[in-house]
């Protein structure tokens, strides 16, 4: 298992898995607001609906941003940005996402497997031991 240099670094992973999970639920929540406000007539409703929306607009931006610095410990790729880079052959995928299956793996088993070179990685800042100058001469 792969570790990660510090605990900022986790913290942002699990904020932007935080954040791409939230997306997935809400985007749908508020389509399907904003056409039931439709079909009611409710402009109240609507104006809710399209804040809403803004607000998963911004949100979108804010994991868009943070998700480029969500690299692998090995392969150093973005695990959870949307890059195009070609997916190791035994990835799998969660509703046609491999970054989704990624993020739900990291909020709730706090770990993750790479879906560019496979490799687990756990959510624990790796042990800093002190190097030794035995062999140096």
């Amino acid at each position: 298992m792969h570790r990660f240099p510090s605990k900022s670094t986790i913290s942002r992973f699990k904020f932007v898995a935080f954040l791409l999970c939230f997306r997935c639920v809400a985007v749908p929540a508020v389509v399907g607001m904003l056409v039931y406000s439709f079909i009611e007539g409710d402009q109240d409703l609507t104006i809710i609906a399209l804040g809403l929306g803004l607000a998963c607009v911004l949100m979108s931006i804010i994991q868009w941003l943070l998700a480029a610095r969500t690299r692998c410990p090995l392969c150093l790729t973005p695990v959870l940005a949307s890059n195009g880079c070609s997916k190791h052959r035994h990835a799998r995928t969660l509703f046609g996402s491999y970054r989704l299956r990624a993020a739900i793996a990291i909020l709730f088993r706090n770990s993750f497997l790479c879906p560019y070179c496979h490799e687990p990685s756990v959510m624990e800042v790796r042990s800093r031991q002190p190097r030794t100058q035995s062999n140096r001469y």
